[in-house]
């Protein structure tokens, strides 16, 4: 069916989010698999093409929120067009980067696109009827979970046929023309939180955020008992407590407390940071699993492209999943859906524990990934919008979504740890290390389970949920969903 081509129509508006947000999520993994080209193409070390991963992590950790709260404050349409033209922007940059530190640079620029997430949420809240908000947040989530899994299939392929520069221009293209169409077509929010930026929380934020992910994610190179780890970590600790300070200090909070507070918000960000461990986990060491050569006992030898086609039931299980989520949500709550994506990915890594001997096996594990993550985004995404004033929506989901990147960098350190304890006399792990590997994510998997059992019903999340303060002139907020588009 084609989309009525007018500025506010929700079909064109929702494709616009979805192409933005899907190629954001699409390049946190499409990098991944290629890293040894890289380094080779850019003549550098191993440790330092790994910053090409870590720089977008941290990057995108620090803007994710802050573009998610200026987009509550100025307009979540003009912040959208910002996010998109800096990723495009990004691509452009790494897709001609002569040397490592361009391109480095230039996945910094990049991680501004994060904001993405919050302020396509946010768009959602303000535009859709409320009847259809929860459905249109779960297809986004599916989208952007599906995202994720589509780069490590695609990566493959896409450097097999040209290189891996068009691993940059092809998003590139792509995202210039959404972040076009979000300035044409995409209208401006209704509802504002007016206020300014309080810069010293700004700055306290993304230095806890920097000293936090950091270490932990150079851990395993620089010695976890190093003195820049230790001391980075001490330094986050410190950052961390002078940021909650000033933010319940101060009149005009870059992120609410007493929002962060809210039994339904709280709960789901625990459930977040212990599923992003998980989840990324996955992402990262199951690919590395079956391209490991069979010479090593175990394994398949299976090439870029082979891994990625291995992924396939997990990218199909995750975008069906994340589409049926919102629609079955008026018989199946948003804390049932958690709980059960949560219980899938329990499944999955006790199977991949003790059954990773045949491709079907690692077909059948990546299928029940795939269905939790697919239930666990849109589910988290819902839950969050449904206990926030719709003032806040951006920063709430923004920070739900870094809190889910920091699980996912703890996971990732913890779980390669385990696997790189003790590599055989040719330097490949052990087959060992890949069991207790996935058995540490069945642990992670189940701690999430029991956390998202904890998350409020929607009569207590409702019963608890109070708006932080009354902004004059702000749009009725019962139940702070605002049905802006409904005569549209």
């Amino acid at each position: 069916m084609a989309l009525t081509l007018r500025r506010g129509s929700r079909r064109l508006t929702f494709s616009v989010l979805s192409a933005g947000a899907g190629f954001f999520a699409m390049l946190q993994s499409l990098i991944t698999p290629v890293l040894p080209t890289i380094q080779h193409d850019l003549h550098t070390s191993q440790n330092t093409v790994t910053w090409v991963l870590t720089a977008y992590l941290l990057s995108a950790s620090i803007f994710t929120p802050i573009l998610g709260r200026v987009g509550d404050m100025v307009g979540k349409g003009r912040m959208l067009v910002v996010s998109l033209a800096a990723l495009a922007l990004g691509c452009l940059l790494a897709a001609v980067a002569p040397t490592i530190g361009v391109l480095i640079a230039a996945r910094v620029v990049q991680g501004i696109g994060g904001a993405v997430f919050p302020l396509s949420f946010g768009i959602i809240r303000d535009e859709f009827p409320v009847a259809r908000v929860t459905s249109a947040v779960g297809a986004m989530s599916a989208i952007v979970a599906a995202g994720g899994g589509l780069g490590v299939v695609l990566a493959g392929p896409i450097v097999a046929t040209l290189d891996y520069r068009w691993l940059f221009w092809i998003p590139m293209v792509v995202v210039g023309l959404t972040a076009l169409a979000a300035h044409l077509f995409v209208p401006e929010s209704p509802v504002r939180s007016p206020g300014r930026i309080d810069w010293r929380a700004t700055v306290l934020l993304s230095g806890w955020l920097v000293a936090l992910l950091l270490p932990i994610s150079k851990g395993t190179d620089w010695g976890w008992t190093s003195g820049r780890v230790l001391g980075l970590l001490a330094l986050a600790v410190v950052l961390l407590t002078g940021w909650l300070v000033a933010e319940i200090r101060s009149t005009n909070p870059l992120i609410d407390m007493r929002m962060m507070r809210l039994p339904g918000v709280w709960t789901t960000n625990l459930v977040a940071l212990l599923y992003g461990a998980s989840m990324f986990s996955v992402y990262a060491f199951l690919p590395q699993f079956v391209q490991t050569p069979t010479v090593a006992g175990y394994g398949f030898g299976a090439s870029i492209t082979q891994a990625g086609l291995l992924m396939l039931p997990m990218l199909m299980a995750m975008f069906v999943a994340g589409i049926l989520a919102g629609r079955l949500e008026s018989r199946f709550s948003a804390k049932a859906q958690l709980a059960t994506g949560a219980a899938f990915n329990v499944l999955a890594s006790a199977m991949l524990t003790v059954a990773h001997d045949t491709r079907w096996e690692i077909g059948v594990a990546g299928g029940l990934v795939g269905l939790g993550i697919g239930l666990a985004f849109a589910s988290m995404a819902n839950l969050i919008v449904s206990n926030v004033p719709a003032r806040q929506t951006g920063v709430a989901t923004g920070m739900n979504a870094n809190i889910r990147t920091i699980g996912g960098a703890i996971g990732a350190a913890v779980v390669s740890g385990v696997i790189t304890a003790h590599p055989q006399a040719g330097g490949l792990p052990r087959e060992a290390g890949f069991t207790l590997g996935f058995l540490v994510l069945t642990g992670l998997s189940l701690a999430a389970m029991v956390a998202a059992l904890a998350v409020p019903s929607g009569r207590r999340a409702a019963a608890h949920h109070r708006a932080p303060a009354p902004v004059a002139a702000e749009r009725s907020e019962a139940p702070d969903l605002v049905p802006a588009a409904a005569g549209r």
